[in-house]
Parts: structure tokens; sequence; C-alpha cells
């Protein structure tokens, strides 16, 4: 099976909804109907700033992978950072390429926009992703601390 990366289209709305709640739960969250509703209009409407949805679709054009990415100024850059959200692929799908083919993809979108850093966060026990994410960017020092 190969795998392609495509924009989001409103026809994918029933397997995103899969694969997104699927990342919910892999990440033992809880993320209510309407937020995740508010989500997807967003992810429909676009606009500078706004997210965009990136999918990995197998042979017959079915999603099998999402990737959520937001662009944003930077206090530090005169250009545009692009945030890579969140990164899921089926569970079925996983070792065969699909995460890096999405990363890549997040990498197009990000030097098209002229984005001087692309960057995500993980769970320090995520293993398997780390692994991939050690091949395709560089681990920073920092720690995220939230209120």
């Amino acid at each position: 099976m190969s795998v392609h990366v495509r924009r989001l289209e409103a026809r994918d709305k029933p397997v995103w909804l899969t694969l997104f709640k699927g990342y919910i739960a892999f990440y033992r969250a809880a993320v209510s109907e309407d937020v995740i509703d508010t989500l997807w209009q967003r992810l429909m409407g676009g606009g500078e700033g706004f997210h965009i949805a990136l999918v990995a679709v197998d042979d017959a054009d079915r999603p099998v992978g999402l990737a959520h990415v937001l662009f944003h100024r930077s206090t530090w850059s005169s250009s545009w950072y692009c945030y890579l959200e969140d990164l899921f692929v089926d569970p079925a799908r996983r070792q065969r390429g699909t995460g890096r083919a999405l990363i890549e993809a997040v990498y197009r979108e990000a030097d098209a926009r002229g984005c001087s850093r692309t960057y995500w966060q993980t769970e320090e026990t995520n293993a398997t992703a780390r692994a991939l994410y050690d091949r395709v960017a560089t681990k920073t020092a920092f720690v995220q601390y939230r209120r």
C-alpha cells in the first residue's frame, strides 16, 4: 500500500472524526463534542493563521492519518512559525512511512509560507513516535509548562 498526503476535504469527515477521536484516546484525554465541531469548522474555513489539516490516504483515497497545523507569528522572527499540533496515524498503518509522509507534507506547507520554524511536542514516553521524530527533526531542551 502506498501513501499520499493531501488536504482534508469535507467528504472525509466521518473517517477524520474516527482518527481524531483515536488521537484523543491515545493521549487519554477528553475533548467535548462542541470543541470537536468548532475544530472541524476551523479546518474547513481556513484563513490566515488558522488551522489546516492534511490527511494521509491509502490507495482508495481513504484517510489513514492526520496532521493539524497552525501557523502563527513569533516574537523572535519576522516570519511565521508552523506548529504541528496534532499528528495521528491509524494503528494498523504505523511503521509504514505514513507518519514520515505527514511530517514531510507539513514541512512543505511551512516552506511554502516561509516559516522559519516547524515544531511539535509529544509525551516523553511516546517511544515509537519519538524514534521517527529523532530522524526527521532535532529534539530541543525546552520543557513545557501549563496553567
